[in-house]
Formats: structure tokens, C-alpha cells, sequence
């Protein structure tokens, strides 16, 4: 996957004629993009690249965000067509800080193109069908998620006994934490940035939607 620093050059090109006869600027792209000048200088120093903001850009301009994201050409885009695939992505739903629905019936819902490779990362072509996408809202899971995040969710994985990462709903939410079962029968709902505190949970009051499997890339 390109660098976000590959991304923003790419996006100076791209909107090159939109400025002309000035010179385009990292400030000019945040503006772009509808993200801070000064967000945007962390995400580049950290190469965190801002999901949504450019697949919103990507739709204005009408442009592939897989040849945003992996450079591919048009052309191989259009000789590939049949070796992508579609993911449910719930652009609404908002996960660690909480909010979002994530159901279907009462939220829209867009569709995400993935790659062929992409697809063997998320489990293979058999659990297409059970992946899901929605966004990381807040820091409590920094550095594993980072704010505006893109996950993807197995919503047939459910069992918790070996633990991992999980899409989560409690009373208070929804939420992606890692999770941990206690010998006792409870389980610990631990945030991966240290200064949020591990709760503990019975799992009557814990709703598993699913194991988070990536962002993009392999989820620890």
C-alpha cells in the first residue's frame, strides 16, 4: 500500500489544475480532504492514512481509491474487474468511543471494493460473506487503531475463548476492544491505550458482533 505521504503527492496532481497558476501545498490537500492542518501534519508524521476522507474524494473526483491506495492503473483495474470484491461498509457506525448502529435495516449502507489479494488477508473468498467495515472513533485502542480507521469485522467469529480484538456492544455502546476470558467466567475488555482502565464484564451484558480481522493490514 502506498505511504500517505505517496497518497497526498498523488492527491497535488490530481487536483494540480484546481489551483493553477499556484503551487499546491500540504495545507491546500487538508483542506481538501476536510481535515486540520494540524491533524493532518500527524497523520502524515505517523503515516495514518485518513480512510474516509479519501474515499470521499475519491467519489467526488471519480477515481478508484485502489489505484489511490496501491497504484494500480486503470487498465489493470478494468482487466481485474471480475477479481474484486464487495464489503458491506457501515460509513455511519463509529466504534471505540462508542455510537453506531451497525445494523443494516435501520442504517444505510455503502459498498466497499476490495482488492483480490486484499480479500485472501480478510480469510479467502468463503468469508466474503461475512465481513463487515465500519469506522474507529477515538484513541481509547491507540497505537493497534487510530481515529478514522477503516476495520473489518468476521460477524461469524464470535467465540471469545482464544481472545483477540472484537467488535463489542454494552449498554453504553458500541465499542472495539481486545478481549480476555477470566478463569472465573467474566471477561476483560481491555483498551490497548494504557491509560484507559480494563473493565470487566459478565457476558450476559457483552454482545459479540464479531473479531476484528483487519484495517487494512494484519491486526495483532
Amino acid at each position: 500500500m502506498n505511504s500517505f505521504a505517496n497518497i497526498v503527492e498523488e492527491i497535488k496532481s490530481i487536483v494540480s489544475s484546481d489551483f493553477s497558476p499556484k503551487k499546491v501545498f500540504d495545507k491546500d490537500i487538508a483542506d481538501v480532504l476536510g481535515i486540520s492542518q494540524m491533524n493532518f501534519a500527524t497523520m502524515k508524521k505517523r503515516d495514518k492514512i485518513p480512510f474516509t476522507e479519501l474515499l470521499d474524494f475519491c467519489a467526488q473526483k471519480a477515481i478508484s481509491i485502489n489505484w489511490l491506495l496501491y497504484g494500480q492503473s486503470p487498465e489493470s483495474l478494468v482487466e481485474a474487474t471480475n477479481r474484486f470484491y464487495m464489503v458491506k461498509y457501515f460509513k455511519d457506525s463509529h466504534a471505540s468511543a462508542g455510537g453506531g448502529s451497525f445494523d443494516d435495516s435501520i442504517e444505510e449502507v455503502e459498498e466497499l471494493e476490495i482488492p483480490e489479494h486484499f480479500m485472501f488477508m480478510l480469510g479467502g473468498e468463503r468469508e466474503m460473506k461475512n465481513i463487515e467495515a465500519i469506522n474507529v472513533s477515538g484513541d481509547s485502542m491507540e497505537p493497534t487503531f487510530s481515529y478514522n480507521d477503516i476495520v473489518f469485522i468476521n460477524r461469524s467469529k464470535t467465540d471469545l475463548n482464544r481472545g483477540g480484538v472484537f467488535t463489542i456492544r454494552t449498554e453504553a455502546g458500541l465499542f472495539i476492544k481486545r478481549i480476555q476470558t477470566r478463569i472465573d467466567g467474566k471477561i476483560d475488555v481491555i483498551s490497548d491505550n494504557s491509560i484507559y482502565s480494563t473493565q470487566t464484564f459478565d457476558p450476559r451484558e457483552v454482545e459479540v458482533l464479531g473479531r476484528v480481522v483487519s484495517r487494512f493490514g494484519d491486526v495483532d
